[in-house]
């Protein structure tokens, strides 16, 4: 496996202010701009996924990426991993004390964790999701969220190596293109107890599923933010061209989307 890129280069880094290709003055960081918009007039079709498979055969490794600043991995302040109600499947409720609900687009992710070296699944591999709110907001670090730990959860993948998530889909916050983190574990008790990460990456989410949801009401300001970024110019994604990472996704915004990737690590 590939190590991964700068485990934290800080919150000027996720957001994009210090640009690889360009340098874009903000004034805010998850910030809530613009206004709400209306619902979408037509629903895009599906984007296929470039193949992900090598000239050999293999499935290619994941690109690795930064955790950013919001990890709650205790990497970066508070960790989720080692509380109790962290395993499960739908995070779009808080657990424990913490009471909210992240409210949004419906967003199903499925992914599927391989071998790189033999394109055979993983069964048993743990992985840990965490996004943003339709707000731009992380919970537990953004104002207005930081008394809940929503849209954070821990699946421990089946014999096909998959693992599957209820969630919401994710606004688009100044200078990145839509995502969601994702850190994969050798097994549930390495990822509870914080233990050695097999793979540390991001998930892109397609333009035209993104501008059918950000023309719903709720996503005030991610239109804006995403017309202000590309795919390839992005901060993160921009080495790869997210090609790796860009998920393929079928729905639509009233019904909700489902969002697929091979994980090679």
């Amino acid at each position: 496996m590939k190590p991964p890129r700068e485990h934290d280069l800080g919150l000027e880094y996720d957001l994009g202010t210090l640009r690889r290709r360009q340098v874009l003055s903000l004034f805010a960081g998850a910030g809530l701009v613009a206004l709400a918009g209306c619902a979408p007039d037509s629903e895009p079709a599906p984007t296929p996924t470039p193949p992900a498979a090598s000239t050999t055969g293999a499935v290619d490794e994941i690109p690795a990426e930064t955790v950013g600043p919001y990890p709650a991995d205790g990497s970066n302040g508070p960790n989720v991993l080692t509380e109790s109600g962290i395993v499960r499947s739908d995070i779009t409720k808080s657990f424990g004390t913490a009471s909210g609900t992240a409210t949004g687009v419906p967003l199903t992710v499925d992914l599927t964790i391989l071998d790189a070296d033999n394109d055979t699944p993983l069964p048993g591999a743990a992985v840990y999701v965490w996004q943003c709110d339709a707000q731009g907001r992380y919970s537990l670090y953004s104002d207005g969220a930081t008394n809940e730990n929503y849209l954070r959860g821990v699946q421990a993948a089946d014999a096909n190596g998959k693992v599957t998530f209820t969630t919401i889909f994710p606004g688009a916050y100044p200078g990145r293109w839509p995502h969601i983190h994702f850190e994969v574990y050798a097994g549930l008790s390495e990822a509870t107890a914080v233990g050695k990460i097999s793979a540390t990456s991001q998930l892109a989410l397609p333009e035209n599923v993104a501008m059918a949801v950000y023309a719903t009401s709720g996503y005030d300001g991610s239109m804006e933010n995403l017309r202000r970024t590309s795919l390839t110019d992005d901060s993160v994604f921009g080495d790869d061209d997210g090609v790796r990472q860009l998920a393929t996704v079928s729905g639509d915004a009233v019904k909700g989307y489902v969002a697929r990737l091979n994980v090679g690590v």
